[in-house]
């Protein structure tokens, strides 16, 4: 912890929160705004579906591989410059995709944005660290998750707003226009938090020695995939939301703010309980809570698809519940993966990102087309992935305090 933390931020903590939580939105709200408009952008452009889906798969898989980056970069040359220069980039790569006229281009700038994107939301994970104990900074990270559950409710209702009243082109713009706000509010706003002995040698070889320690560390790894398989739980459904919700529970267009709306009210509920709870239940009680929430309740969805014809008034909550669960037990994971390396806070939360990147990436281009044209197939795959992070937790409570 930056033993200045008490003087370098003066404002209330719910501030400094919401404005990490900014930085946090920016990734997911890239990737939702322009989901509405995935059509349109085809026909526009002349792409196939497949193509279009290889903008999202970039996208994401740029916000892995810099991911590895952004935390290790902030730890040598503090917090302040990577998040600026990450917004920088990304409003240059929003304003790129809104110039795009063919598929390839598109599809780098797509690349170019998740590469920027994860400065945030990387980032700001290290500075709560910096600036909180323990139990403080689970109560923080339990607010920004649920600023951060606000993200993904409200882009495509954007996107669509913005794709019907102007063109596919004004989602970008406005994606544009949020960057340039964000880079002033931050220039303008967020302290560098990490303490100047605290930064680490910007060298090749003191790098590679901290990824190898964590990268090999089973407990890190562990942690990870506990904290990041879970939320493609959910998040399969997410991308896979045109079709489960347009084709399996036919729903119009103007109906799919529900899905959102139920799926982020689980989120920031569940977020919500994680900070009341910070500080009286042992922090392993309440990871356990949240991955009991989210077994039973992923039975319970495979056992009703199997049995019922699928109807939106009942198949929508299982995933709301499915996000409760999730967010009740992920920021104290998060806290445990940045403790396990508290010299290295930024690499920690560059891999934890990473590792969750890489499996959203997976999922979107693998996983997500060849399950979304099945309720059943879309519960099944949640409830595995959601198992991968059960045994990952399984395997790692006995190693962590």
């Amino acid at each position: 912890m930056n033993p200045d933390a008490h003087t370098i931020w003066r404002a209330p903590r719910w501030a400094l929160a919401l404005l990490l939580a900014c930085l946090g939105m920016l990734g997911p709200f890239s990737i939702d705004t322009y989901l509405p408009a995935f059509s349109g952008i085809a026909a526009s452009i002349g792409a196939t579906p497949t193509e279009m889906q290889q903008t999202l798969s970039a996208y994401l898989f740029g916000f892995a591989v810099m991911n590895l980056f952004h935390g290790a970069l902030s730890d040598s040359f503090g917090r302040r410059p990577v998040v600026l220069w990450g917004i920088a980039a990304f409003t240059l790569a929003s304003a790129g995709c809104a110039l795009a006229n063919h598929i390839g281009t598109l599809v780098f700038w797509r690349a170019v944005q998740g590469m920027s994107a994860g400065a945030g939301i990387v980032v700001s994970r290290a500075v709560i660290r910096d600036m909180f104990p323990p139990a403080d900074a689970q109560r923080v990270m339990s607010q920004v998750t649920i600023y951060f559950g606000v993200a993904p409710a409200v882009a495509p209702m954007v996107g669509g707003f913005l794709f019907i009243h102007a063109s596919w082109h004004a989602i970008f713009w406005f994606l544009t226009g949020v960057g340039v706000l964000l880079w002033l509010a931050n220039w303008r706003l967020l302290p560098e938090t990490l303490h100047a002995t605290h930064k680490q040698p910007f060298e090749v070889g003191h790098l590679l020695r901290g990824y190898w320690q964590l990268g090999s560390n089973p407990r890190f790894f562990m942690l990870a995939l506990a904290s990041g398989i879970p939320f493609n739980g959910m998040f399969l459904y997410v991308l896979s939301a045109p079709v489960f919700l347009g084709e399996l529970l036919h729903l119009g267009p103007g109906q799919f703010f529900w899905f959102f709306t139920l799926t982020i009210a689980g989120i920031m509920a569940g977020s919500f309980l994680s900070g009341r709870l910070a500080g009286r239940i042992k922090p392993k009680h309440q990871i356990r809570h949240g991955f009991v929430i989210m077994l039973l309740v992923s039975l319970t969805n495979v056992t009703l698809n199997l049995l019922f014809e699928p109807q939106a008034w009942w198949a929508l909550l299982p995933i709301a519940i499915f996000a409760f669960g999730w967010a009740l037990m992920v920021p104290v994971v998060t806290l445990m993966v940045l403790d396990l390396a508290p010299d290295r806070r930024g690499m920690a939360s560059s891999l934890q990102a990473c590792v969750g990147s890489v499996a959203n990436g997976i999922v979107a281009g693998v996983i997500a087309p060849l399950v979304m044209h099945s309720t059943v197939a879309l519960a099944i795959a949640s409830l595995l992935m959601m198992s991968i992070g059960i045994v990952a937790w399984v395997w790692v409570k006995p190693r962590v305090t």
